[in-house]
């Protein structure tokens, strides 16, 4: 066995979460005191996250909008225009803390003439570092071919695209009266890969680079199941070859919000190689002494080289973000 190796170097935390002032009121304004099922709404502020990074040894932290990003908007025009706001918050916070943040775009899903325009502005405006984009959107799923434009677009882009749960539509019959990231966020990271798999939107855009929070969800402990069930002609609208599918599942990339565990990591290996790996703290969601242990634990994890871990502590990231910068 790899002799244990405790990692030193400052992480990159690419699963880190930022509420703009204009994005708390704007929840507010909707009466949401907590957010998908009860779970609380965080304080945050840069000040704040960064006393969270220096405490961690965190060098950087990649910010997004987390759920209900802004599904919980009716109007049209009202997404399109908090999700610009959110954007453009981001993009002062990174020029104001030069080296600490980067950020994903917010997109005003499910529209999508709306959502390419936004994508343009992330990019080539603001020059963020990626997307974000729920599991599902009014109850729309990734794969559905409405929103195949979008994924066409981040492909010509290299872009990279960071998934991230949120409740299923059918939530209040399903939630047993819990908060959705208690169980159906992990369900649901594997259900919008499984419709994005189905559809072959992941054999049509090669050059996107989808990243899977929490170690991917259920999805390592289920991935041989789909692949075994996946030649059958039933699955529509395209059945797909079983060494395919593991293929285009070890080519995602995967983050280690709340999985920095070994059991989590054991079980991820299984179906991620290392240069998929990435640290992630899903902070400020999860309180100061979950994300202190989160780090503590991804230190003294076991059954890797030097390189290894300090790959998934920053190096992975690096490569990443710095070979796509989300332009043609």
């Amino acid at each position: 066995m790899t002799s244990p190796y405790r990692c030193t170097c400052g992480l990159i935390d690419i699963h880190a979460h930022c509420l703009p002032p204009a994005y708390r009121q704007a929840l507010a304004d909707a009466g949401l005191v907590t957010l998908d099922g009860g779970y609380p709404i965080p304080e945050w502020s840069a000040e704040k996250a960064i006393a969270i990074m220096n405490e961690g040894e965190i060098d950087t932290m990649m910010l997004s909008v987390s759920s209900p990003s802004v599904g919980f908007l009716d109007a049209r025009s009202d997404r399109v225009r908090l999700a610009r706001t959110i954007n453009e918050d981001i993009a002062q916070t990174i020029r104001a803390h030069p080296g600490r943040f980067g950020g994903f775009a917010t997109l005003p899903l499910p529209h999508v003439d709306e959502s390419l325009a936004e994508i343009d502005h992330a990019f080539d405006e603001l020059g963020l570092d990626g997307v974000v984009i729920e599991t599902n959107t009014d109850g729309k799923y990734l794969g559905d071919p409405a929103l195949a434009p979008i994924f066409d677009a981040l492909n010509e882009r290299h872009a990279v695209v960071f998934l991230h749960p949120t409740a299923p539509a059918c939530f209040d019959a399903i939630g047993l009266g819990r908060p959705a990231p208690l169980f159906e966020f992990p369900c649901d990271t594997a259900r919008t890969v499984i419709d994005l798999l189905f559809s072959n939107t992941f054999k049509r855009c090669p050059d996107v680079k989808f990243i899977l929070p929490h170690a991917g969800g259920v999805l390592p402990a289920i991935a041989q199941r789909i692949a075994l069930l996946a030649p059958m002609p039933i699955m529509k609208p395209y059945p797909k070859d079983a060494e395919e599918v593991l293929a285009e599942f070890k080519a995602l990339y995967y983050d280690l919000a709340m999985s920095a565990n070994q059991q989590s990591f054991d079980l991820l290996r299984t179906l991620a190689p290392v240069s998929q790996i990435l640290f992630g703290t899903d902070s400020p969601f999860q309180p100061a002494g979950n994300v202190a242990a989160n780090v503590a634990n991804f230190r003294r994890l076991e059954g890797l080289t030097a390189d290894e871990h300090e790959a998934i502590a920053r190096g992975n990231a690096l490569q990443l973000f710095s070979a796509n910068a989300g332009r043609p």
